[in-house]
């Protein structure tokens, strides 16, 4: 069975007091150390302003070259060694035997230790063991009222009483020590304490472990999470945003430095939560949701989910597509019925002039195309365009093709078509219905030039304002009031961009081409489209 594990904070709060306790430690001793040292050298000082006090009594000195025949050095050293309570003051002539020394037997015999460097004339500074033990000394040399050396002079300090002195001021600096110990401990655990609190109590596995599930969670969901903080800076953003939003995300960057689209720019700078923006980041549909995310009621930031709508939004388009061609045609169908009747009882009552008349009455094509009806082969175009005539007939507006329009080639890229053209179309009738001019109409140019689909859709509506000229194709700008408005166009222009065409905005310029009446001008808006690559090109 393995050992239970030391919480890490526990771990933490045991390894800083270690830490704590060592370099306390390693100080005191470090001051031990040094203070001893200094305590021998103050003691050394000591010894000699002492032997130098006693040298420099010429009395002492001139007796000491008489060998001090009346005890005259004994009983003045004797004095000294009292009032400085040294270990001892022993005073030697130039033969090294003591005149003086506190065990009064030794005196008349030679010194144990080597007196040649006070003999000839310097001072000694030295630990030595002597007679009476371990002691801090000075030698000094003994002159005589003459000046000539005539013994020396030792006086020493009982290294005892230095260790006795040393653990006195340890011993007062201990309970600083202690205290810095305590002090110390106690910063660390409420230092353990406060990282306990900030990871919640969570070990670092487990910490590292919620990390790998959070990157793993993020990168792994089908949405795109961008996350900023209080201070506007990306904190989290997965590889589903980056996909989406075409460009490279890297945390810490600042969200005015991205290049977002419009609209999920303005979803940074909007307040509470917020479901389904739609917005357009290049070729795609996106769904934005915004929650902002707070704390003890502190604004922490927001975080942005992105959903790609784009399928859906072109599935849509094809539905509504395929329902309008299934309404033109169930309206059709109750309408030739009608004219097969009206026929049938033009035949039935003789009057076969009128039946004639009014079969060429209704030969005319549904939607007025100029050359002719060869002129335009592809099914998904004239099922499109048939829809859009009969959502046109509704609006009170007259759709048509232009007589420059030519394509006998099949659209292998139906879906970018229908996207590009559609959102002019819808775009176009809009304006035509809501148009000061009567009669409303569109027109609509196809021309076909190798691979490429040349589209010009002129409508007979008030045109683009000046103002908004140079912005149309940004997301969210509409010439138009209302809620949901501003996608069309830059749908339109993302569609045909990513297959390496454009959409723009031409100017209108002179007379309507397919106006009968002078008076009829093209004071609407014209849209051109390029798309390279969505024809299929014959041989």
């Amino acid at each position: 069975m393995a050992a239970p594990r030391i919480p890490f904070a526990r771990q933490v709060l045991l390894l800083q007091i270690g830490v704590v306790a060592l370099v306390v430690g390693v100080g005191f001793a470090l001051v031990g150390w040094l203070l001893d040292d200094e305590l021998v050298k103050q003691y050394q000082q000591r010894a000699l302003v002492v032997a130098r006090s006693v040298a420099a009594d010429p009395g002492i000195g001139d007796e000491a070259a008489r060998d001090d025949p009346n005890g005259v050095v004994a009983a003045r050293a004797d004095a000294v060694h009292n009032e400085t309570h040294a270990l001892y003051v022993v005073v030697t002539n130039r033969d090294g035997i003591r005149l003086s020394h506190p065990n009064a037997e030794l005196i008349g015999q030679r010194v144990s230790t080597d007196a040649s460097e006070a003999l000839a004339g310097h001072d000694v500074l030295t630990v030595q063991q002597g007679t009476l033990g371990w002691s801090s000394r000075a030698k000094v040399p003994l002159r005589n009222s003459a000046g000539a050396i005539v013994g020396e002079v030792s006086v020493g300090f009982r290294i005892e009483d230095i260790r006795a002195h040393l653990w006195y001021l340890l011993g007062l600096a201990a309970p600083y020590a202690v205290g810095a110990l305590l002090l110390g401990a106690a910063g660390s655990a409420l230092l353990t304490r406060r990282l306990k609190r900030q990871t919640l109590g969570l070990e670092p596995h487990e910490l590292a472990e919620l990390v790998q599930e959070r990157e793993a969670v993020l990168h792994g969901i089908g949405e795109g999470v961008l996350a900023v903080d209080s201070a506007g800076r990306v904190s989290v953003c997965n590889d589903e945003a980056r996909r989406l939003l075409g460009i490279e995300v890297v945390p810490g960057t600042p969200v005015a430095d991205l290049e977002l689209p419009s609209r999920v720019r303005a979803a940074f700078d909007g307040a509470g939560p917020a479901d389904n923006l739609i917005t357009v980041a290049g070729d795609r549909v996106l769904v934005v949701g915004r929650r902002p995310v707070d704390r003890d009621g502190r604004s922490l930031g927001l975080v942005l989910t992105l959903r790609d709508r784009t399928d859906l939004e072109t599935l849509t388009r094809e539905l509504d597509s395929v329902r309008n061609l299934t309404d033109a045609l169930r309206a059709q169908r109750h309408e030739f019925a009608n004219r097969l009747h009206t026929i049938a009882g033009l035949l039935q009552t003789n009057h076969h002039a009128e039946a004639v008349e009014y079969l060429h009455a209704l030969s005319g094509p549904g939607i007025a195309v100029g050359p002719g009806a060869e002129s335009l082969t592809d099914p998904y175009l004239q099922a499109f365009l048939a829809a859009k005539t009969t959502e046109a007939r509704e609006k009170d507006v007259t759709l048509r093709l232009g007589h420059d329009t030519w394509v006998q080639g099949r659209v292998v890229k139906p879906v970018e078509v229908t996207t590009v053209l559609g959102n002019l179309v819808d775009n176009a009738l809009e304006a035509a219905r809501l148009g000061a001019r009567r009669p409303a109409w569109v027109e609509v140019d196809l021309l076909a030039d190798g691979d490429t689909l040349h589209v010009s859709v002129a409508d007979s509506g008030d045109g683009v304002p000046e103002r908004l000229r140079n912005t149309i194709f940004t997301e969210g700008v509409s010439s138009r009031d209302g809620a949901g408005r501003g996608l069309g166009l830059a749908l339109a222009r993302s569609a045909a961009r990513g297959g390496g065409g454009d959409v723009r905005l031409a100017d209108p310029g002179g007379t309507d081409p397919g106006a009968t009446d002078p008076a009829d001008t093209a004071d609407g808006a014209v849209f051109t489209a390029q798309m390279p690559g969505v024809l299929e090109v014959r041989p």
